[in-house]
């Protein structure tokens, strides 16, 4: 399993000015059973871009908020159940058309988090990001999902390289291995052709892991086309390498 956070942008949030607790209320689908938990923030800091996020939302689905029949947001991290999560979140609200990507850390399972952007592209969602947004490590990957895609200038980006459960690296794999085409041939999916996903791979994995290379959305509009079409290249088959990225829960929660 991969997980896939940025460390310099969890730590961010961590030091950062505390906001006022407040209560949030989660609404989570088990058996077919709507259980709504009650959790209280404290001394971690949320942006405005969030709070109002939060504020709006009519519904909630693991780290999916629903803002109306036709918008939903991202707000936290992805792990295996975020596929469930957002087939539960169309399942109810199956005009929703627009994933807007308001602070979006990563994920702690890559192999969902793969199957999320691909659900996400089938289904023709287009993916925004506006300013004050962030989307960081594993969420690029969801971003670049979009059927189209809306950056604003003023938000910001973060990659960073990958560390499998073996401490190895994508240095560490000679060209050609399936560690590196599993990555590459999702960028192709996603609208890219085999020059592009190469040049953007390399640009992911030009800082290590433990480290995060940071771009501004107008400097990330510069890698990804905003308005890609829906690509037609067929899904790879077979199942995704155990590949770890740093757990960052305990920091996070």
């Amino acid at each position: 399993m991969r997980w896939k956070l940025s460390l310099v942008g969890a730590l961010l949030a961590v030091v950062a000015s505390p906001a006022a607790a407040q209560t949030v209320t989660v609404t989570e689908e088990w058996a077919e059973e709507w259980i709504v938990v009650e959790e209280t923030t404290a001394s971690r800091y949320v942006s405005p871009l969030q709070e109002r996020t939060e504020q709006a939302a009519v519904a909630a689905f693991g780290p999916f908020r629903v803002i109306d029949n036709h918008t939903a947001a991202i707000v936290g991290v992805t792990d295996s159940h975020a596929p469930a999560q957002f087939a539960a979140l169309l399942q109810r609200y199956p005009q929703v058309g627009v994933l807007e990507f308001v602070e979006a850390p990563g994920t702690h399972d890559d192999r969902a988090n793969l199957a999320l952007g691909r659900m996400i592209r089938e289904r023709g969602i287009a993916t925004r990001v506006e300013d004050g947004g962030s989307v960081r490590s594993g969420a690029v990957e969801l971003f670049l999902a979009g059927a189209t895609r809306e950056i604003d200038p003023a938000s910001e980006f973060a990659v960073h390289g990958w560390l499998d459960d073996w401490g190895r690296g994508a240095e560490d794999y000679p060209a050609g291995a399936p560690e590196h085409r599993r990555y590459l041939d999702y960028y192709v999916e996603m609208g890219m052709d085999r020059a592009e996903a190469e040049a953007f791979y390399a640009m992911t994995n030009s800082v290590p892991f433990e480290d995060a290379r940071w771009l501004t959305g107008a400097e990330m509009r510069g890698w990804v086309d905003e308005q890609s079409d829906m690509a037609e290249t067929p899904a790879v088959e077979g199942e995704l390498p155990r590949l770890a990225y740093l757990d960052l829960e305990p920091v996070l929660q």
